[in-house]
């Protein structure tokens, strides 16, 4: 459920400050770990910006989602490094391990799994980062141990 008071907070926190809507979309997101359009609407009536701006920035930078995203971020890099070291071999086994495809979340919302092209952590390949927590020399048999450790 969307707050708009908290979303009024945050456009708030920025004063009259000029070119605000990234930033501003950037909390929202950081907020509810995706952009409802609820907010979105809030956002661009009280900045005086159309949609279409808003909707234009949402789907041109890759750190905003329109739709719901998981408690936990599972991210798997699939880069060159990890690539030959069995990065599709990681994303295969987290797949498994919950039930979804990449690019999707878990009924239960505890989980979306993405799939990057590199992390900047090469020498640690393959490699899944949850939540910013990078684990590095990854075989399929670890994976599952891995995301058991995020409630």
């Amino acid at each position: 459920m969307v707050d708009l008071k908290e979303v009024d907070r945050i456009i708030d926190s920025y004063g009259d400050e000029p070119g605000i809507l990234v930033q501003v979309m950037e909390d929202v997101q950081n907020l509810y770990h995706w952009l409802p359009e609820e907010a979105l609407q809030q956002v661009c009536e009280r900045l005086k910006v159309p949609m279409s701006q808003a909707y234009s920035a949402a789907t041109f930078y890759k750190a905003f989602s329109l739709k719901p995203k998981g408690r936990h971020i599972a991210c798997v890099c699939l880069g060159t490094a990890c690539h030959v070291r069995g990065g599709p071999k990681i994303l295969d086994k987290a797949e498994q391990v919950l039930g979804i495809r990449e690019g999707e979340t878990t009924a239960d919302m505890r989980y979306t799994l993405e799939r990057v092209n590199c992390l900047g952590c090469c020498a640690l390949g393959p490699v899944i980062v949850v939540d910013g927590e990078a684990h590095g020399n990854l075989v399929p048999a670890k994976v599952e141990g891995v995301l058991s450790k995020y409630d």
